[in-house]
């Protein structure tokens, strides 16, 4: 300790309310100290008054942003304020390169400069929005409407009436047996 009563940098101070602060701590706190000094805990307030080093700190930045507020931003000078500006007309004026300059021209040549076209632009791609669409569409329907549901299986039932259905001969051979037998009857 020093003879005023103050601890030498780098060492603790003693505790306070409880809790012993070190210096990186109450460095850490000095933002604190400087914008919200009430919502400073006592123990950071204790080490200050103990230590020589923090104590300089803080005063040191205090000393800081008295200087910064006293401070003014210089004025943008008159010419580049002109400066500026043309530069930002001649970009303006300039003509867009690529495929940004090639949908910009397409746009403002046929669209926008020629008020006799716009009607016929949207007639235009209502059409092919209905063309795309009700392609689409039937094409969804007549696939669906050709195929069996999908999941659904035939019994064997209906699948045996199914061959028979489709298979003539068989059909002829079964009616030749419900007719009644005339030869073995006498």
């Amino acid at each position: 300790m020093t003879s005023q009563g103050r601890k030498q940098p780098g060492n603790e101070s003693p505790r306070a309310g409880g809790l012993a602060m070190d210096c990186p701590s109450v460095v850490a706190a000095m933002p604190d100290l400087l914008f919200d000094p009430a919502a400073v805990p006592a123990p950071v307030r204790a080490h200050l008054d103990t230590c020589v080093s923090c104590s300089a700190e803080l005063g040191s930045l205090q000393q800081t942003m008295q200087l910064l507020d006293t401070w003014e931003a210089p004025e943008p000078s008159p010419y580049w304020n002109a400066r500026m500006g043309a530069l930002l007309r001649e970009e303006q004026a300039r003509p867009a390169r690529g495929w940004a300059g090639f949908r910009e021209r397409f746009v403002t040549r046929l669209l926008l400069s020629n008020r006799a076209l716009r009607p016929a632009a949207g007639v235009a791609a209502l059409g092919l929005v209905l063309a795309v669409g009700g392609g689409t569409w039937l094409d969804l329907a007549s696939q669906t409407s050709n195929r069996p549901a999908q999941g659904v299986q035939a019994s064997n039932t209906v699948r045996d009436l199914q061959s028979l259905n489709e298979n003539a001969q068989v059909f002829q051979q079964l009616s030749a047996l419900d007719e009644p037998d005339t030869t073995t009857q006498q």
